[in-house]
């Protein structure tokens, strides 16, 4: 199989892709562990808060030093990339993936499971949404990677697995072409070079495309500035509309659901109150006071005023992920990835990089990187009530947004919007 065969086909969206790229050197065997051959009923919540929890991490991480940057991140994606190089290792290596993806709650033996089950659950149907997620190997053709190892890729994470000459100088082009015809140009390139020496390259792609439940009208849409952190202004055009939606508010700031379709997967859009700014929030932002915020919406009528915006992210992920105790897989003399190959050489993971990109508009979402929820209709005494305004919610600064399934409590994307114009 081709894999450029195993990456959906995708037009401009909110779309992320991961690659991590393992090296090889000289090591020893270690023991392998076996997954379970289980069936599951429903997704262990540990695993939803998992990914929760790391996506803010890794978020914090990165803010440290793009604090005056647009972030965009898939914790999905990204924590479905690393569980797919778990499978590969052993011992303290595998310990420290588990313990940055945040896992230590799960069975080792139940979390590709959990995945997989994890998977469909968000792929359910919905006419006015689409979510679509691709894992793709190569191996280089020269190396005899561990059955078990394929095995739990491709059972588990549905893995498409084929294999390349990564000495040859045309390999960057073969990857990079894959990727840009996959994502319909929208992501062109996601390696520059690649060491000869490596013997795997995995990749995690999402695609997410949902239609607004109650669309923008485009005539409403109109040009007013956007206030930098740094006081400039950029004009922007911003969307309106004044409907019920599920909102919550609290001293610091503001919370408002778009729901898509038919309310499974909903876009939070946090505003950080005029008298605090972006960063305070996000150093409150949390998976414990996500949940409680969760728990705490209202149908309320909103008076929305936001930006359409069309974000491209790029990082290499590296350096947040050795802050995350994650960095002996990426050491060549320490790193343990025994139950990758059959051969006697040691790997590690030289390289692994994160691309995204989203547009938002009148129509809805798309992007390329709890339970099942409906809000209740407003009350009825309280939609007759005409002497109580709607709510103003006027998105012109610096702020937080999510994508989230609402069946699974699932965040398959967060950013933050420092700039919409960049």
């Amino acid at each position: 199989m081709n894999p450029k065969q195993t990456l959906m086909k995708l037009s401009l969206g909110l779309m992320s892709l991961i690659l991590i790229i393992i090296t090889g050197c000289d090591r020893a065997d270690l023991g392998m562990i076996d997954d379970k051959q289980v069936e599951l009923d429903t997704v262990d919540p540990n695993l939803v808060r998992a990914n929760t929890t790391f996506g803010f991490e890794l978020l914090n991480e990165l803010r440290q030093s793009q604090q005056h940057n647009n972030t965009l991140l898939s914790p999905f994606s990204l924590s479905v990339a690393l569980a797919m190089a778990r499978n590969g290792a052993a011992g303290e290596t595998e310990r420290a993936i588990i313990s940055a993806l945040q896992l230590q709650a799960l069975d080792p033996k139940l979390i590709n499971v959990n995945y997989v089950y994890l998977q469909r659950a968000l792929q359910a149907p919905d006419s006015k949404v689409t979510l679509e997620i691709a894992n793709a190997l190569w191996a280089a053709d020269d190396i005899e990677l561990d059955p078990g190892f394929l095995e739990r890729n491709n059972q588990f994470l549905d893995t498409e697995i084929a294999t390349l000459d990564f000495t040859e100088p045309t390999n960057v082009s073969t990857i990079n072409d894959s990727v840009n015809a996959n994502t319909n140009g929208t992501i062109p390139s996601i390696v520059d070079a690649i060491d000869p020496e490596t013997i795997a390259c995995l990749i995690s792609g999402i695609y997410f495309k949902g239609s607004w439940q109650e669309e923008f009208d485009t005539s409403q849409t109109l040009d007013e500035p956007f206030y930098l952190a740094n006081g400039d202004k950029e004009l922007v055009p911003m969307m309106r509309r004044t409907d019920w939606y599920p909102y919550y508010t609290s001293d610091q700031f503001q919370v408002v659901s778009l729901p898509y379709g038919n309310g499974q997967m909903g876009m939070y859009i946090f505003l950080p109150n005029r008298d605090t700014d972006l960063n305070t929030f996000l150093e409150r932002l949390n998976v414990e006071n996500w949940e409680r915020w969760m728990s705490q919406f209202s149908q309320r009528e909103v008076s929305l005023v936001m930006p359409k915006f069309k974000l491209q992210y790029s990082v290499e992920l590296k350096t947040a992920l050795e802050r995350l105790a994650m960095g002996i897989a990426f050491d060549e003399d320490r790193a343990d990835f025994s139950r990758m190959t059959v051969s006697s050489a040691p790997v590690f993971i030289s390289y692994l990089t994160h691309r995204a990109v989203v547009e938002v508009n009148e129509e809805g979402t798309e992007a390329s990187t709890g339970s099942f929820v409906f809000f209740a209709e407003p009350a009825l005494e309280t939609t007759a009530d005409e002497s109580v305004p709607p709510i103003p919610f006027v998105v012109d600064r610096p702020f937080f947004f999510a994508i989230r399934d609402n069946q699974t409590e699932t965040v398959l994307f967060m950013g933050a919007v420092v700039d919409p114009t960049m």
